[in-house]
């Protein structure tokens, strides 16, 4: 088609070239371009200007790609049909291929049937929340640095006119927290590779799952001594609830009762101008909760068949096996932390670890680099369940 194109444009010029020395002699006899040839020049432009959108349109259909894989894409399925990763499978090897448990995983591993079930039977696979409802910023540094707010004194007051006005003070503590890096790596052969683009992409899948689960367990419970991140329940990044069961029994309120507690601990913060946007359980302590009944046997957060989103005392509850059992936190997210991405998921290949270009392996790494600061520990009440 774009040959014929190109061999209509010629003609056109051939065209346009007589037609242009025609109106050049008229110039110089007649001192004017004859309304015939004018029309005829207009014709010609016309069709030039039609045949070249028709190329242009037909060379951009030809090199159009696509900015990036549809929504509704798993990462596994972008990895395989990335161009990146058919480079990598067709090439001899010796150029590195980046793509945006320790066992060699190989096609006798994955096992040889005369009749094979469409798909993998897959492993678990745990649904991540937490991370959603924090407030996530971008950051190019390797750290953080930031203010807390250590000890506001208000001594705003009514003040008589010419008297001396009251002087309020503010202190500050320091904090840095650098940025992690969370990682893991796998081998799988190069025939697999080329073989079983299927499990290849599961594969690459279970390798982005991996590190997601364990930015939330660190999310929740890490430490803070690098590289590890500084998790919500990390001593200094939250505020203890401070009950006991002697004290809920003194307030009027039940020891053993999961709802009591955690509904003084929605109140505190509130209390403390900080209102409590999450609580924060163990899968297994909700489920507990979610399953407790009345005397008359009908359950206490209501119907079995509910669809409703699993709130208490209105405020969203994250069931997360990352919270230790028999714990709870409770507080406002979106004020207490923030989370800084230095870089979202990278999956790359090489053949070049070790021996794999003799032994035909192919390396891939999954990585993502991240950091949460908790600038406000006021913001959050964390501790047992059920308190001793």
């Amino acid at each position: 088609m774009s040959d014929q194109i190109m061999k209509a444009l010629d003609s056109v010029e051939v065209k346009l070239n007589a037609m242009s020395v025609k109106a050049d002699a008229e110039m110089k006899e007649l001192g004017k371009i004859s309304t015939d040839t004018k029309a005829a020049l207009d014709t010609i432009g016309i069709e030039q200007r039609t045949l070249a959108d028709r190329l242009l349109a037909i060379e951009q259909k030809a090199s159009a790609q696509p900015d990036a894989a549809p929504a509704d894409e798993t990462a596994g399925a972008q990895f395989v049909k990335h161009a990146a990763y058919d480079n990598f499978i067709k090439q001899d090897g010796r150029v590195r291929t980046r793509i945006e448990v320790k066992n060699t995983v190989t096609n006798t591993i994955a096992g040889t049937f005369s009749e094979r079930r469409p798909g993998i039977v897959e492993g678990a696979w745990r649904v991540f929340t937490i991370e959603d409802l924090l407030v996530s910023v971008p950051t190019s540094s390797n750290a953080i640095d930031w203010l807390r707010e250590n000890v506001f004194t208000n001594a705003a007051a009514e003040t008589a006119e010419g008297a001396q006005k009251p002087e309020s003070s503010i202190t500050f503590t320091p904090g840095t927290m650098p940025v992690s890096t969370v990682a893991h790596w796998i081998k799988i052969t190069r025939q697999l590779a080329m073989d079983n683009p299927a499990l290849a992409a599961y594969i690459n899948r279970r390798m982005v799952y991996g590190v997601n689960i364990r930015v939330e367990s660190q999310l929740v419970g890490g430490n803070g001594v690098a590289p590890n991140i500084s998790g919500l329940t990390l001593a200094g990044n939250f505020t203890a609830h401070g009950y006991t069961a002697a004290a809920l029994t003194g307030l009027g309120l039940m020891a053993t009762n999961r709802f009591d507690l955690i509904g003084k601990m929605i109140g505190d913060c509130a209390a403390a101008d900080y209102p409590a946007d999450a609580v924060i359980l163990n899968t297994a302590d909700w489920w507990t909760m979610r399953l407790a009944k009345d005397s008359q046997g009908r359950y206490l957060l209501g119907d079995p068949g509910s669809t409703v989103v699993p709130t208490l005392f209105g405020r969203p509850v994250v069931a997360s096996n990352a919270m230790t059992a028999g714990n709870v936190w409770v507080g406002s997210l979106s004020q207490a932390a923030t989370l800084h991405t230095r870089e979202g998921i990278a999956v790359d290949l090489s053949d070049s670890d070790g021996d794999n270009f003799t032994k035909n392996l192919i390396t891939i790494r999954a990585e993502r680099r991240l950091a949460l600061t908790v600038e406000k520990p006021a913001a959050a009440r964390y501790g047992a369940l059920l308190p001793a």
